[in-house]
Parts: structure tokens; sequence; C-alpha cells
């Protein structure tokens, strides 16, 4: 299956010099965060597939209009045409206060245990990791900011994705490195920009009861990505469901 992956900045071939030939054969798309909801809604009516994506640390725009039309993957699996993919947004917390999409390395934690036993463990392990931000030694900076978690190493150790997308570390900043290699053998993928791969499904065998599971995960995000569209088109203050 061809997927393009895209993060942090909007490619003029994708946007507002639209090339249908660089987006042809593509199957999925999906953003790992800091992406205008207009660019992610533009891409899912003209190259008609699925869009997934999570949050970056900029994405509080989100909170009062999310992308029309694609899928958030924040703290669930979500499986297309047999690839698992799983998805945690947000960046290492930098400010005092308490923003939206920023994440204590104990917050983040919490939610990879979450993310584990509630939904990798019924689909029985995951082909791909989305987040925003990077592991901790493994493409993110010295600077807070850009700070990895070290519980994202936890997770591929685990669980052994193939791939791992991220972006949050831009390629303008020193040290980019747009492919690495984990010890877990995942493969890590700076999105930048954009960046275009093929990947095959693995054949996974499951019991009745992680069948039963997955079809009452699937009815369960379904319901919360139908209240948070109903909050979102309310008068007045729009409260944010997360």
């Amino acid at each position: 299956m061809e997927i393009l992956a895209l993060a942090d900045a909007e490619e003029s071939y994708l946007y507002e010099y639209f090339n249908p030939a660089r987006t042809k054969g593509v199957e999925l798309i999906i953003s790992c965060g800091d992406l205008k909801a207009k660019y992610l809604e533009f891409l899912q009516t003209v190259v008609n597939v699925p869009v997934l994506y999570v949050t970056g640390n900029h994405d509080t725009r989100y909170r009062e209009h999310t992308p029309e039309g694609c899928i958030s993957i924040e703290d669930t699996v979500y499986e297309y045409k047999g690839i698992r993919i799983a998805g945690l947004g947000g960046s290492y917390r930098y400010k005092l206060e308490k923003p939206p999409f920023m994440y204590t390395e104990a917050q983040m934690a919490k939610r990879v245990k979450k993310l584990i036993c509630r939904r990798i463990r019924p689909y029985g392990g995951i082909d791909i990791l989305v987040t925003h931000a990077p592991c901790d030694g493994y493409g993110d900076m010295d600077d807070i900011p850009h700070w990895g978690f070290e519980c994202f190493n936890t997770l591929l150790e685990q669980e052994k994705p193939d791939l791992m997308l991220y972006g949050h570390v831009h390629k303008e900043y020193e040290g980019f490195r747009r492919e690495l290699d984990h010890p877990s053998g995942t493969r890590l993928i700076n999105c930048y920009g954009s960046y275009r791969f093929s990947i095959e499904p693995k054949p996974v065998e499951r019991t009745d009861f992680q069948n039963w599971r997955i079809s009452m995960i699937r009815r369960m995000d379904e319901q919360r990505r139908q209240r948070k569209h109903v909050s979102e088109n309310m008068d007045g203050n729009r409260p944010w469901i997360y």
C-alpha cells in the first residue's frame, strides 16, 4: 500500500500548485501534526483517500475547527487494508502553563500505557506508530521544546512496529535526519514536509474475543468522533472533547 505522510510544512505541489501526478497511486495520507485543517481537508478532497492525523503542539486551532472529513487517530488504533496504525500526538511540555497538546514525560507515559492495554493488544500489535514528537535520543534535539519522549522507546521495544512516523524537528534545524534505525528494529521517519513510502500488511490471527473487542473499539471511536462533530457545530462556546 502506498502512503503519503506529512508534517509541519505545507508542500506547494500538494496545495497552491497541486500536481495530481505527484499523488497518483497514494492510498492513504497520514499527518504527523502542525498542519492547517484546510490543508488536510483539501488533500482529502482532491486525492480522495482517507486522511488520518494526530495533533502537533501548534494545532490549538483544531479546538475550534478540526479537519473536516479527516480521521483523528489520537490514542487509538486505526486499521486500513490490513495496516494497523496507532496515534499519539503532542510534544514535550516546555511552558509553565498547561497548553493543550503538550505533555510531561509522565503524562505521555500514561497515554502510552493506556494505548497499549486498551487498543494495541486487542489488535494483536501495530504496524505503524504515528506521533508528532520523536523518541528520546533518536531524532530529537537538545533544547526542551524539541525533546523526545523516553516512553516512545519503551513502546517500540515492546510492540516493535515496522515504522514510526513523526515530525516536530524541522528540516532546517541542525542535526535533522530523515530516517533512523531504532534498536527495536523499527524504522524512524521524520515526515517534515512530505514522505512517500509503501508497506504491505502482515497476516494476523485473532481470537473471537479480540475481534469482539475491536468491533467495540471501532464503535466507541466513531461515537467519539460524532460527539466532537456535534460540539464543533454548536452555537456559542464549543467544548473540546478529547
